[in-house]
C-alpha cells in the first residue's frame, strides 16, 4: 500500500541499523531514503535516529514510532490476507522465530508442505534462541515462536508445548551405541561437544551436573547443533540434541542418537505461541494450525 511506503523505509532502517544498507535492500538510492527519514522527522518535529559514526540507531521518539509503524505494518497484512482469502487466493507473509534445532529439518518440511498448498505465501524465518524470540514478538518481526527452554515468557501466548527429552548423538562405532538409553555418567566418562552455555540443551545438562559429583568438561564448544553433530561423527566422540533437530530415523545411517535417562536429564520443553492480545494474519493462524496438528502426531505435547 502506497501510504506505507515511508513507514516501510524507516522500518528498514530500524531494522538494518543502516541508511545504507537498508536503501540496497529496498533498492533506491541512499540520499532518497535519507530525504523520507527527514521530512519524517521535520512532520514530528524529533529526530526518529540519532546519527552514529556506523550506522544510525533508533532515538528515545524513534522507539515509539517503531512500534506504531510495526503495527500497522501487521494490521495491514492481516487486513490483506483477510481480502485474498475470499477470493479463495491465501496470501501473506510468515515470520517465524525459532531456536536453531527447527532449522535443518522440522521447518522446512512444515513450510514446503504449506506452500505446496498456498504458493503465494511468503516466509521469514529468523534464528531467534531463549530470549531473544519473545522480543521479535514484541517488536513484531516475528509472528510465531518456537524456542527451547525460553528465559522469560512475560509476553508469550502459548499454543502448544512439546516435551523434547534431550538425546546423544554418536556415530554408530562409538561403544555406547548399543545401548537403549543412556546414563549421563556414562556418556561423561568419554569425550564430549558441547553447545555453548546461551542455549537450552546446555541449560538442561548444566542443571543436571549441579545436582551431582559429575562435571561438564568439553572437549569441542560451538554455537552451531549443525557443527557440533558434524565433529561428533568426524571425531567419534558424543554430542546432544533434541529430537526435533534431529533427522528421521534411517535418514543418516552412519549416526545413532540415543536417550538420556530422565532420572538424570529431564526432558526441556519447545514452547509454540505468539505475542499475548494479537490477532494474527490468516496465513499465519493458519500455518499455526498445520504446526499444531504436527506436533501433535509427532511428540508428548501438552
Amino acid at each position: 500500500m502506497k501510504h506505507l511506503t515511508s513507514l516501510r523505509y524507516i522500518e528498514a532502517v530500524a531494522r538494518s541499523g543502516s541508511i545504507r544498507q537498508a536503501a540496497e535492500t529496498l533498492a533506491i538510492t541512499s540520499t532518497a531514503l535519507n530525504r523520507r527519514i527527514l521530512a519524517m522527522e521535520e512532520d514530528l518535529g524529533v529526530p526518529i535516529f540519532e546519527r552514529l559514526p556506523r550506522g544510525v540507531r533508533l532515538s528515545a521518539a524513534g522507539e515509539i514510532l517503531i512500534h506504531h509503524i510495526r503495527t500497522q505494518i501487521s494490521d495491514m497484512e492481516r487486513v490483506k490476507s483477510q481480502i485474498a482469502d475470499l477470493s479463495g487466493e491465501r496470501r501473506g507473509h510468515i515470520a517465524i522465530a525459532c531456536s536453531q534445532a527447527l532449522l535443518p529439518h522440522f521447518l522446512p518440511e512444515q513450510i514446503a508442505v504449506y506452500r505446496g498448498a498456498h504458493s503465494a505465501v511468503t516466509f521469514e524465518v529468523l534464528l531467534r534462541d531463549r530470549d531473544a524470540a519473545e522480543r521479535a514478538l514484541v517488536d513484531m518481526t516475528a509472528d510465531l515462536a518456537l524456542v527451547f527452554e525460553p528465559v522469560r515468557m512475560a509476553e508469550f501466548e502459548v499454543l502448544l508445548t512439546v516435551r523434547q527429552p534431550v538425546h546423544v548423538v554418536m556415530t554408530r562405532h562409538h561403544p555406547l551405541a548399543g545401548h537403549r538409553t543412556l546414563r549421563l555418567r556414562d556418556c561423561l566418562a568419554h569425550p564430549v561437544a558441547l553447545p555453548t552455555e546461551a542455549y537450552g540443551v546446555r541449560h538442561l545438562l548444566e542443571a543436571a551436573v549441579r545436582r551431582t559429583s559429575l562435571n561438564l568438561r568439553p572437549v569441542v564448544e560451538s554455537d552451531s547443533f549443525e557443527f557440533l553433530r558434524f565433529q561428533a561423527l568426524s571425531e567419534d566422540i558424543l554430542t546432544f540434541q533434541i529430537p526435533i533437530g534431529l533427522p528421521e530415523p534411517g535418514q543418516w545411517p552412519h549416526m545413532v542418537s540415543l536417550p538420556l535417562d530422565e532420572r538424570d536429564v529431564p526432558p526441556g520443553i519447545l514452547y509454540f505461541g505468539q505475542l499475548k492480545g494479537r490477532t494474527l494474519p490468516v496465513a499465519a493462524a493458519r500455518f499455526a494450525q498445520q504446526l499444531q496438528e504436527r506436533f501433535t502426531e509427532r511428540f508428548d505435547c501438552v
